[in-house]
């Protein structure tokens, strides 16, 4: 079976066709969560002619089963935890404690690697459309979402090409507006929806944000 979406770049460009209402239009931003999210959110920002920014997140991976998600933590300190699953693992606090120092020694190397010295964009007041390629437990994108709400953001619109239902209908409460391509109800992977899902790498993003 043929995946929907070719890459990143075509997932980009359909949520653009979908945005289309905020093409060029002055004070909105978009925000790609890296790293493949920012691949995303670049296709989106240059077809609807807005700028570019990226938000920083990172999972608070279950150590020896990283992909599933403790929690996240995000930009100004925000930590967002998945409670349903912290409330099975006995001295869950301490194992969060642990795994949240050292993901945020990695949040803060990405986030001045990828800026290039440049400050971040000004999102007081601002609409943000917050991207990423897809979600699954959708605890890094509650942890972006909780954290803008500290900017005093004007309106937090989250768009996706993918995500399983249940994300979808958890997360939408939380934001202003939820644009998801593909919501599904058999959903295994991010990767499965896409035929290139290649792994990005930090150069990519340096470079897609420094031709911002």
């Amino acid at each position: 079976m043929e995946a929907p979406f070719a890459n990143r770049q075509e997932a980009g460009l359909r949520l653009a066709a979908a945005l289309r209402e905020y093409a060029g239009r002055e004070g909105v931003i978009v925000l790609g969560l890296p790293r493949g999210g920012v691949l995303v959110a670049q296709a989106l920002a240059q077809e609807l002619c807005l700028p570019l920014d990226v938000f920083m997140v990172r999972k608070l991976g279950l150590p020896g089963f990283e992909e599933l998600a403790l929690g996240a933590i995000a930009s100004g300190g925000v930590r967002v935890l998945n409670d349903e699953i912290v409330a099975g693992f006995p001295g869950a606090a301490e194992l969060i404690e642990s795994v949240a120092a050292r993901e945020f020694l990695e949040l803060q190397r990405r986030e001045s690697l990828y800026r290039h010295d440049h400050p971040p964009r000004q999102l007081q007041g601002h609409v943000v459309i917050v991207v990423d390629d897809g979600l699954a437990t959708g605890a890094s994108m509650r942890a972006a979402v909780a954290a803008l709400r500290c900017h005093r953001c004007a309106r937090i619109i989250v768009a996706i090409p993918v995500a399983p239902t249940d994300t979808c209908r958890d997360l939408r409460p939380q934001t202003d507006e939820l644009i998801c391509l593909i919501e599904s109800d058999n959903f295994r992977s991010v990767g499965e929806f896409y035929e290139d899902f290649t792994q990005v790498e930090d150069d990519e993003v340096r470079r897609l944000l420094l031709c911002r």
